[in-house]
Formats: C-alpha cells, structure tokens, sequence
C-alpha cells in the first residue's frame, strides 16, 4: 500500500508514521506538511516529504492541484493537519482547518485515491450533561463558544458533502479523546498555557495542591494507541466514523493521584472560566474560555464500535497516558519537528529522564560580555528569520520551494534554542534590539530596484547573498558556544550538529544564488 499522511509532523502524525512503518502492508509512505521535519531523524526518515501548506492563501484550484500532485497513486490519505494557534487568528485557523480539509478531499478525488481518513475529534461532538457513553451517532454539531468545536463541527459538514457527492471514495473519521504523549509535552505546553506559565512545576509531585474545575471528567488516549486505530483504519479500508478512548475516565481526584500527592482544590467552574478569560485577554496564557467549556461538555465516548470492527484494544490506560505527558513536561522532551520540538537545549549527556538543572554561566566567564553574545546572535535570528520565511513564501513555483521551508524551520528551531538558552541562563532577551532588527529587516525590502509593488528579478539574487553571509556568521555563534560548551553545560555533540546543519544551508543557498543569477539578468527586467 501507498499511504500519503498530511500534517505528519505533529501529535498524531509523528506516531502515526512509527505506526505505519511497522506495518507491513504499507510499502510506500510520504508526509505532507507545511514545515518539513529533520529528515534524518526517527521517524521521519522512514517516509518521503514534500512541503504543501494546505491552508495557503493562493487559489483553492492551486492548492488542490499541489497536493493531488502528491496524492497521486495513494491507496489512502490520512489528513491531520490542524492548526491550534495562533488562537487569535480565527480567519487562519478556519482556511486550514476547515477550508483545508475541502482541499484535501477534492484533491484526493482529483487523483483517484480510493479512501480518505480525517481526523475529527471528541470536540466535534454536541455537548453533554451526564455520563452515559455516547455512540457515533450522537451529533456533531460542536459547542458554539468554542472556535474548536465550531470549525471540528463544520469539518464535519465538509466530509458529509464530500460523501454525497463522490460515493466511490471511501470516507473514514476518527474522533479521539484528547492525545497525550511525552514527546508532544512541550508542543501542547506552548499551543495552550503560555511563556510565563512555569511548566516545570506541572512535572509530578511538584504541585502542592491541583486546582480543578468543579465536574471535571476526562477521557485521555496514548497517541501511540490513535496511531494504532488509524493504522487500522487504513489497512481495513474502514468506513464511517470511529471514536477512540481509553476505557477509564478521569476525573479531579484521578488527576491529583497522578500528580503524586492526590490534594485536590475544586474551584466553581465560572470562578474558572472568569480567571481564564481575564489570562487570555492579559495575554498571559494562550488558551481562551472555549477550551474549558469543551473540556466541560464533552461526551463520555462508547469506543464499542471500533473495538469490536476492527479489534482495536488501547495498550495504555487513560492516566498512563497523562502521567507520560507529564513526564514529558518535566524534561522539555520532544523530536526533530516543528510542532514537536523539545523545549530547552540539553545539557551534556543528557537524555530525556535527565532532570538536571541545565546550562549556566560559571563564574570563571563575564556574564554580562557573554549573555549580550548570545542576545545578539538572537537577534540576528529573529532578522533571518523574518528574510527566510519571506523567500520561502515566494517561491513556492521553484525548485527550492521545499528545501527552503525546511530549512526556515531549521532557523526557526534554532531561534528557539537561543530563547530557551537566554531564559536558562536568566541573561535578558533585549528585546528593543530584537524589535530593531524586525523593523530593520522590513525596512530593508524597500530597495530603488525599480519596483515598488513586486519582487524585482534582482531580489532573489540579493538575498540569497544576504542569507549566505548571516549563516556564516551564525557558524561563528555556534562555534562559540562549541568552545565553551563544557563551562555553560551544553551539548558539544549537538552544537556539532548545529554547525554542519548550518553549512548544509549554505550550499543550498549557493545553489539557490546559482539559480536565481542565472534568470535575473537574462530578460527584460525593469519596467519603466
């Protein structure tokens, strides 16, 4: 079989691919998502990967031509691109949530593939106010004050039309309980709390009592055990739509027990919703009020069905899957991809059970001289950065198109270290020379190239000119820090890493600079 996944670099995606590559009826796997992966890492490297952002602004005809580019000669697509933030974005989250799920199936009819597998979620349901377990029958119609819950419930209605009008394409839709597993802990920790909430303390055993809302009750699922129903799905040919849970349902006793010290404090859930609202609208976390009144109202899910059709059984209980969630949180745990990356740089040695305290500035070094160093070259990544996703956005007619988003998401990866290093190390961000370099980045694009409203011919030259001086120079930061990786408690071998990264990035854009001289020049290029 051939299977095509889209958006196989979060949650699900990255345990949908282990799933898969053990399967041995799968001979052909590829992942489509918006930022390409570490390619060399576990388990992206057992798939192939081309780089389609299914929520593009461009046309719908050029996105679906894009993808059934990819799906062509596919058994099934598996779609689980989803976006959770920017949570205040609601036009974006809608073109890919919902608009890219249409994408995605009309190009799957468009390329003749026999079966299409969704991801919906729990959060599609209606609400529901007892305990009685819910079959798939119960509606899909969402809870209105929840963005989630309104786009999971028009998902829905795009692959209810879908079916009426392409009866020869099999449709299956899997609604999981919420996903848990420790290396997506920091990925969920930034989509959902916030910089300034101290996740650490989240660890097990390191909250003095857990404040919860008042009826609390959760169902939780190993992501390796969604991996394992879409596994099945997939190779079963399946239809229609499957709920997925483990059997045991959690509620705030459950919760406090798994923390380790079972002191439970239950809170009005409109004191709750109050205090969360007033958090949002400070910008001091990035959940709004919607995500409680789904976590509220949530049915109980009856997983009878896909149990008894295609013996679907959970290796992990509901609390397993929260306590490896937790442990996750507590080490910054993570794997080579965007959404999944790990939380913090690691200290010598380490590995992801190691608890230790991190890197630090040793007495023997200037901490002023030294943690301007590094909020310099911070800096220099927040202007790189800005430049790389504006050549990756206008070159997706290219042959770059792909190398260059991945490697934005290389930068961006990296512009995170240095973040996390920076708080680590409690050296301060200075963030007026950070927002120095944005303006100045953006005040640089205003060339006299001769145009004013397009990119000139010229542009792409010069820029992969500026892109290959920054990379240089960011060697020199790594190199630094490679020097005295033993005093601050760094990783050599990962800095190792980071350098031949970085100059992989500069023969892509020697080659880059090969190819857009090569054009620049060679027609009319000014309009006057």
């Amino acid at each position: 079989m051939r299977v095509v996944v889209v958006g196989a670099t979060g949650n699900v995606g990255t345990a949908l691919l282990r799933a898969l590559h053990a399967e041995p009826r799968v001979t052909s796997l590829l992942g489509v998502a918006r930022r390409l992966p570490d390619r060399a890492a576990e388990p992206y490297r057992h798939a192939g990967w081309a780089a389609v952002d299914v929520g593009s602004e461009d046309l719908d005809e050029t996105v679906v031509a894009r993808l059934a580019d990819q799906f062509g000669g596919a058994d099934a697509v598996v779609h689980l691109a989803w976006l959770i933030q920017p949570n205040r974005e609601r036009e974006l989250l809608r073109r890919t949530n919902v608009e890219g799920t249409r994408r995605v199936a009309e190009a799957v009819a468009l390329a003749g593939v026999p079966h299409l597998v969704v991801a919906s979620s729990v959060g599609a349901y209606s609400p529901a106010d007892d305990d009685a377990p819910r079959q798939e029958d119960w509606p899909t119609a969402g809870v209105r004050t929840s963005h989630y819950g309104v786009d999971k419930a028009a998902q829905e209605r795009v692959l209810d039309e879908f079916e009426a009008a392409h009866p020869d394409v099999v449709v299956a839709r899997l609604r999981p309980a919420l996903v848990f597993q420790a290396d997506a802990a920091p990925s969920i920790a930034r989509s959902f709390l916030g910089p300034l909430v101290p996740v650490r303390l989240l660890g097990r055993g390191r909250l003095p009592v857990l404040p919860l809302p008042a009826g609390l009750r959760m169902q939780a699922v190993h992501a390796d055990d969604v991996a394992d129903a879409y596994r099945r799905v997939v190779v079963e040919r399946a239809a229609g739509a499957f709920n997925v849970a483990a059997g045991d349902v959690l509620r705030g006793a459950d919760l406090a027990r798994i923390v380790d010290h079972g002191r439970l404090v239950e809170v009005p859930p409109a004191a709750v919703r109050g205090a969360l609202a007033a958090a949002y609208g400070a910008h001091t976390v990035r959940a709004d009020p919607g995500w409680l009144d789904v976590a509220l109202s949530a049915p109980v899910l009856d997983t009878s069905r896909i149990r008894t059709e295609l013996g679907w059984e959970p290796r992990r209980t509901a609390a397993e899957a929260v306590e490896d969630l937790l442990d996750g949180l507590a080490v910054g745990q993570g794997v080579g991809s965007a959404p999944l990356r790990p939380a913090r740089p690691r200290p010598p040695g380490a590995s992801p059970e190691d608890r230790s305290t991190g890197p630090r500035i040793p007495d023997s070094m200037d901490h002023y001289l030294f943690g301007l160093y590094l909020s310099d070259h911070f800096t220099g990544a927040t202007a790189g950065l800005e430049r790389l996703e504006l050549m990756t956005r206008t070159s997706e007619d290219t042959p770059f198109y792909a190398e260059l988003a991945e490697a934005t998401e290389q930068l961006r990866a990296e512009r995170e270290l240095y973040r996390d290093l920076l708080a680590t190390l409690g050296v301060p961000r200075r963030r007026h020379r950070q927002a120095a370099a944005w303006l100045g980045e953006k005040a640089g694009r205003l060339k006299l190239n001769g145009r004013i409203a397009d990119r000139s011919p010229m542009t792409p030259v010069l820029e992969a000119e500026l892109m290959r001086s920054a990379v240089l120079g960011k060697i020199g930061g790594w190199q630094t820090l490679r020097e005295h990786a033993a005093d601050v408690g760094l990783d050599a071998a990962q800095l190792d890493e980071l350098i031949a990264q970085a100059r992989r990035q500069i023969d892509l854009f020697d080659r880059y600079h090969a190819w857009a001289r090569e054009r620049a020049f060679r027609t009319a290029a000014w309009e006057r």
